[in-house]
């Protein structure tokens, strides 16, 4: 098997604001793990981006059924 040089995805930076409350709990959860604040929130987005697609898809096909 080639050894193939990955490649990063391209990006667009994003001013968020987050309640104070909200990043220590992130940063309590991704302490001592190889894990950044960002890459815990893109991970965290793409969930739930994903489970609000389901959700609408499941809701699609419920209404083409009646």
């Amino acid at each position: 098997m080639a050894f193939k040089i990955p490649s990063n995805p391209p990006t667009t930076n994003k001013t968020v604001r987050f309640p104070n409350d909200l990043i220590e709990r992130v940063e309590m959860l991704i302490r001592g793990q190889d894990c950044t604040f960002s890459a815990f929130v893109v991970a965290a987005v793409r969930a739930a981006v994903e489970e609000v697609e389901n959700e609408q898809r499941g809701g699609e096909d419920q209404t083409a059924a009646r």
